[in-house]
């Protein structure tokens, strides 16, 4: 019976969670500790505090933590399953009509239409980074690790994993200087 309390307490998220982890939080929260009663607020608020630090898409993570806690390994599985399967299978379908009308020129424009508004996206959200970092940290670092991340990959060609690494490592030295 917890299996199938899992499923479908992931699964709802998973589906009316559209716009990602913060849209699924308050979701899971109802379904975690207002129905099932598997944590209390203040566990819950740990774990989503914990989840937030750790890298990935939070409701994975969350789907994860709770399903173990509460069943072991079959139960993270069962509750990551239920949290990633309706974007899954909604990824399949599409992408199957995608695939079979590939050839078609409104699915040809539709791609010339999308590229450039995810690369303003990626802009306002690199602008929001710096401006993020600038407040916390103030010009001087954020400066640095700007022009150091430029220097190490592309006139060093580091690998990006190397260079993240490397100002997370600069960020744990700097936070207790």
């Amino acid at each position: 019976m917890i299996y199938w309390e899992l499923f479908l307490a992931f699964l709802i998220p998973g589906i009316l969670g559209y716009g990602g982890g913060p849209a699924a939080i308050p979701l899971v929260q109802v379904e975690v500790v207002d129905r099932y009663g598997w944590m209390t607020n203040p566990e819950f608020s740990e774990m989503v505090a914990a989840a937030n630090a750790l890298p990935g898409p939070i409701a994975t993570k969350m789907a994860g933590f709770v399903g173990y806690d509460q069943a072991g390994v079959l139960g993270a599985i069962v509750a990551l399953f239920a949290s990633v399967g309706p974007s899954l299978l909604m990824m399949i379908v599409l992408l199957n009509i995608l695939w079979r009308y590939k050839d078609s020129p409104y699915v040809k424009n539709l791609t010339k239409w999308v590229r450039p508004v995810i690369a303003v996206l990626l802009v306002v959200l690199t602008f929001q980074f710096f401006f993020d970092s600038y407040e916390m940290n103030g010009a001087w670092i954020t400066v640095f690790l700007v022009i150091g991340a430029y220097i190490l990959l592309e006139r060093v060609k580091l690998h990006p994993a190397v260079v993240i690494l490397l100002a997370l490592g600069f960020g744990a030295v700097t936070t207790y200087i």
